[in-house]
């Protein structure tokens, strides 16, 4: 049965992929790409660096996360702000006419202001800070996610660019063949049911051809989408290559760049402290503050001063439950911690072992049945225009070959996907 390249291409363009920069591509780059930009001319193609570059400055969901990490910075301020002193005028038997029976006119000033113990602004600034840094991790990690989603979508249209080119020669050649199998027909070498069956197969060609440009046009609508373009063109190309490069890092290597340099990690980390900081905040919003006034009196000739301090009786409100339930999270935070370290390193695991899977794959292809395949259809193609093979045989040596690279394309693939897994999962660069 004839392989469908749209099935292979959809399910090629739901797995995880990557890419690599280097040369092959075509077109232009769209002016809302242009204006974020002051690096390429317009006529020049997007290399995977050019990608994620645009991506960090235009793509809405990083520019949303940077608002919200200033907007938890700005919490520092009011976290470090002193309470305000409380400012007292009054009067009392004033005089409304000549002579007042009530006695002296009273006059009251004063200023009063709360006096925080316990350390509590320096806690609190501490806190604020804390949180801050777990979102700025938060944020890493976004970029993170979004970085791999960029090169996800770079690698699927530099496939579909791959896929088409060999979907066109595909119909190119076979279409030669139906004109020659023309030539023999009328000649009377071949009979027309022969022909028919030869001709029939066209359909399929053509059908992959339209395929893989519907798929190109929308990994290409995809990954402008990410780059934050909002009315994506035609006129967008990339360049790169599909070719799996080599790596000398070792799983060990790896292992520990993870745990070094992991954003989310380093956020499970950061949230102990900010927990920590939380606990000692509780501990101190338990303490009373007292409250110190000073005032000046008039009444009548005299001139008085006063002072008074308030202290609230912390008897029954002591801050408990806040204590308790801040000692519970920081218990939760460094168990999550734990957590977050086994599963850094079970991703890390996982994509090493799927890229030596990968790794095997495509060298088989490239070392054996890419040749074998073209090998195989060059001789019955041969032999079949010389009448010495049968139909079948023939029609079968050509859906080999056509599936053998179509594999051979989607082993690769498969490899940049491997490499890239291992880039994202060990937050390092494994290609050399």
């Amino acid at each position: 049965m004839r392989p469908s390249l749209l099935a292979i291409l959809l399910a090629c363009a739901s797995s995880v992929v990557t890419a690599q920069t280097s040369p092959p591509a075509t077109t232009l780059i769209p002016s809302a790409i242009i204006a974020s930009s002051a690096s390429s001319p317009a006529s020049a193609p997007l290399t995977l660096v050019q990608a994620l570059e645009l991506a960090h400055r235009a793509n809405p969901t990083l520019l949303s996360a940077a608002q919200h990490l200033a907007a938890v910075r700005s919490q520092e301020v009011t976290a470090g702000l002193r309470q305000n002193p409380v400012g007292i005028v009054g009067g009392q038997m004033l005089t409304l006419g000549p002579d007042d029976p009530n006695g002296p006119n009273f006059y009251q000033g004063g200023v009063q202001r709360l006096f925080e113990r316990g350390n509590k602004r320096q806690i609190r600034v501490e806190n604020a800070r804390s949180t801050t840094l777990v979102t700025g991790f938060q944020l890493d990690d976004q970029r993170r996610q979004i970085d791999l989603s960029v090169r996800q979508a770079f690698s699927r249209m530099l496939f579909a660019q791959a896929a088409l080119r060999i979907s066109e020669d595909n119909l190119e050649s076979y279409r030669k063949t139906v004109s020659l199998m023309q030539v023999r027909l009328d000649a009377g070498d071949v009979d027309r049911t022969d022909f028919d069956r030869i001709e029939l197969q066209l359909a399929g060609f053509e059908n992959d051809f339209d395929n893989a440009t519907l798929v190109l046009k929308q990994g290409s609508i995809s990954l402008q989408t990410l780059l934050g373009v909002t009315s994506p063109t035609d006129d967008f190309a990339i360049r790169g290559t599909l070719e799996p490069p080599s790596i000398t890092a070792t799983l060990d290597d790896l292992r520990n760049e993870a745990l070094a340099n992991r954003p989310d990690l380093k956020a499970a980390e950061a949230q102990i402290a900010a927990n920590d900081a939380a606990v000692k905040l509780a501990v101190a919003n338990g303490t009373a503050d007292p409250t110190i006034e000073a005032e000046y009196e008039r009444s009548g000739h005299a001139n008085t001063a006063g002072g008074s301090i308030n202290i609230p009786l912390r008897m029954f409100d002591r801050n408990q439950g806040e204590k308790e339930r801040t000692r519970y999270e920081l218990e939760s935070s460094r168990l999550a911690l734990a957590a977050a370290r086994n599963q850094v390193l079970s991703d890390v695991d996982g994509a090493w072992a799927a890229y030596l899977a990968a790794q095997s794959q495509t060298q088989r292809y490239r070392s054996k049945y890419l040749a074998e395949a073209a090998h195989v259809r060059d001789n019955l193609e041969f032999s079949y225009r010389n009448g010495n093979t049968a139909l079948l045989d023939y029609l079968s040596a050509l859906a080999d070959y056509r599936q053998v690279n179509l594999s051979a394309l989607n082993a690769n693939l498969q490899l940049l996907l491997a490499l890239e897994q291992l880039s994202f999962t060990a937050q390092t660069e494994v290609t050399p």
